[in-house]
């Protein structure tokens, strides 16, 4: 019987994650019950947000629990099949299919790709996938921007960041990217089309944007928190609006995650500051893979995915979204392609 590898949660991280927090496990396969699907994961997503899931903080889910699976989302491959929706060599995204080699998912919880030609599969799990749809609805929906008005993005290299940014530039905005180094920074410029990065390796963020953003900040898209959120949130004018998807500073923190210290601010300059989680958006999901697509097939969004070849190397490769030695989406290469 084939073996499933997977990685289980043993230790709630106290700050960043170590080797002992997670384990290695090798079991048996169940046998298939009706309705189920076994599916051999290829990519699996890192994403900041499973650092979240291993602590028992307040979360949007349940944290995983001691001795679970370490939840992920994966796109794979049905290797077998006991509905009649699915069949073998079908490629789908079951619901968190987990760190693991194999999933066994209910034909209710799994959701077929229809691969179009010329698109990686890993854009599925990317630009046509979660980080998509976050980039989209979080920009659209909370932002709302309007032509001119100037949008800075926190961790605009990531693979949120540099989805949003396009879109914003698409809707006519000034779009200023902060990002960490001069490689990601000549990317977001050259490659993407943003008016303006800061390093923030390399430069005072405060007077970065007071030079790229003249008359003031409309939108914030922020992702990091911390000190690179105050330089932002000061700037923001009147009517100003934070779209908060990530605060990722913190998320290797334990206790409270501090906010903007002049929290008056809000008042005074009327501003809305709104997080989100993109599970609240999936029901309209249709809605933005048709732009989403429309735009990639325009030639007006560009996207990188960084993969890592491994299963195995998913608990050191989650580092990488938190020293930032990443480009674009992070995924795990767990199993080869059809």
């Amino acid at each position: 019987m084939t073996k499933n590898g997977k990685w289980v949660l043993r230790h709630r991280p106290q700050a960043a994650l170590v080797e002992t927090d997670l384990d290695w496990v090798q079991e048996a396969l169940p046998e298939l019950r009706d309705g189920e699907l076994l599916v051999r994961n290829i990519y699996l997503s890192l994403d900041p947000t499973n650092r979240i899931w291993m602590s028992d903080r307040e979360q949007y889910l349940p944290p995983v629990q001691i001795g679970d699976t370490m939840r992920g989302t994966t796109i794979g491959v049905v290797e077998q099949s006991r509905s009649d929706r699915f069949a073998p060599g079908d490629i789908v995204m079951p619901a968190m299919g987990g760190w693991q080699d194999y999933t066994v998912s209910p034909e209710r919880m799994t959701r077929k790709l229809n691969v179009a030609p010329g698109i990686p599969l890993t854009a599925y799990l990317s630009v046509l996938g979660p980080t998509g749809l976050t980039a989209y609805f979080g920009l659209l929906d909370i932002g709302q921007p309007k032509e001119g008005e100037t949008l800075v993005l926190s961790a605009a290299a990531g693979a949120v960041g540099s989805i949003a940014g396009q879109i914003g530039k698409i809707k006519g905005c000034h779009v200023v990217g902060i990002a960490g180094g001069a490689a990601k920074c000549d990317w977001l410029t050259e490659e993407l089309g943003f008016d303006g990065a800061v390093d923030y390796k390399a430069q005072e963020v405060g007077a970065a944007l007071d030079r790229l953003c003249p008359t003031g900040i409309d939108i914030d898209f922020e992702n990091v928190g911390g000190a690179i959120m105050e330089a932002v949130f000061s700037r923001l004018n009147r009517n100003g609006r934070m779209i908060l998807c990530g605060l990722i500073s913190a998320y290797n923190d334990e206790g409270p995650v501090p906010g903007p210290a002049d929290f008056g601010r809000i008042l005074m300059q009327r501003l809305t500051v709104r997080g989100f989680i993109v599970i609240d958006y999936l029901a309209r999901a249709g809605e933005a893979f048709a732009d989403l697509g429309r735009w990639i097939a325009e030639g007006r969004i560009k996207w990188k995915d960084h993969v890592v070849p491994g299963l195995e190397k998913a608990p050191d490769s989650l580092q990488l979204l938190f020293t930032g030695q990443h480009d674009g989406k992070l995924l795990i290469r767990v199993s080869d392609e059809p």
